[in-house]
């Protein structure tokens, strides 16, 4: 390891060193494969081979004196001294990445926002026209939470909407609204449950109606079972579609019964397109998070396409 006099090297909580003119690149590398939790999972984060990761990994333990990852067989778990690290550099990072991604021209990068698609199309977008209007750039992606969380990690998204909060204490998120779901379908199917109990003689009405999901392992319905009647769902599904919008389509028209977002839905209920099933004293809910990036700050859109978005949920 090369020899760095005091003047030329920094301190890092817990005794390493880290040579003042280290290559940022591999402080941008660290802090990726810290936040993703793997060398595999960074490389095309980061445009780079897994080997490169790996060599630029070590060369940064090089100069450190030490390990900043105990290399597992699915992954690589930062050590204490990795934590240190990640403390003092991921703001550094992130500010000056956000620095590098905006235009010359002095105006704020595009605010890159991910979340559930039907969530986006519904709510999220439609609170932020005034923004856009304003001259804010939105750079706009959809996905499931744990790949959408991991991205952001990594640096490819801003914000994101999370249908549970993420593990760790990494990344700042707040809860943003209480999603209800309800139990609906096409009103052809309402005479076969109306004057059913509650419970029992309702799933039991409900099981030669067909049921329709996007997702063959239910979980949407399946949680709506276990918290409205306390008890788990034995239904398979009848038709399984890509997404929800498909799912209120199908229900719609008169394939079966589905557990779906009120806000999805809301629009077919007031119509009289769908009929509600079930109406819970306690409907069930899910708590959704707006998660942001560490550094992103930086960025005054960021800040006010977040705070826009928290004041909008409060009437979704």
């Amino acid at each position: 390891m090369k020899h760095v006099t005091p003047d030329e090297a920094t301190a890092v909580p817990g005794g390493a060193r880290i040579a003042a003119h280290a290559d940022l690149n591999l402080l941008r590398t660290f802090l990726s494969v810290y936040r993703v939790g793997s060398f595999t999972a960074a490389a095309p984060l980061l445009g780079l081979s897994q080997p490169t990761v790996t060599a630029q990994i070590r060369a940064l333990e090089q100069q450190t004196g030490r390990e900043l990852f105990t290399r597992l067989p699915r992954g690589a778990e930062p050590t204490p001294l990795a934590h240190e690290l990640a403390a003092r550099a991921a703001a550094p990072l992130d500010a000056l990445a956000s620095l590098e991604s905006g235009p010359l021209s002095g105006r704020a990068a595009p605010v890159r926002l991910a979340g559930p698609s039907e969530l986006l199309c519904t709510r999220v977008l439609p609170a932020l026209a005034p923004l856009v209007t304003a001259g804010v750039q939105l750079r706009v992606d959809t996905g499931l939470t744990e790949p959408l969380v991991e991205e952001l990690r990594a640096g490819r998204h801003d914000l994101v909407i999370a249908t549970r909060r993420p593990r760790g204490r990494s990344l700042p998120s707040a809860p943003l609204t209480d999603e209800e779901y309800v139990l609906v379908a096409a009103p052809r199917w309402q005479a076969q449950v109306d004057g059913a109990p509650a419970s029992d003689g309702l799933c039991a009405a409900l099981k030669d109606i067909p049921l329709v999901t996007y997702a063959e392992d239910l979980p949407i319905v399946r949680r709506y079972w276990r918290l409205a009647f306390g008890k788990q769902l034995t239904t398979q599904a009848a038709v399984t579609v890509p997404n929800l919008y498909a799912v209120v389509s199908a229900v719609a028209a008169g394939c079966g019964y589905s557990v779906l977002p009120r806000s999805l839905c809301q629009d077919h209920l007031a119509a009289g397109t769908l009929a509600l099933l079930h109406d819970p004293e306690e409907p069930p809910l899910n708590t959704l998070f707006l998660v942001q990036r560490p550094g992103t700050e930086a960025n005054p859109d960021v800040i006010r396409v977040r705070d826009t978005l928290r004041h909008a949920a409060l009437t979704w």
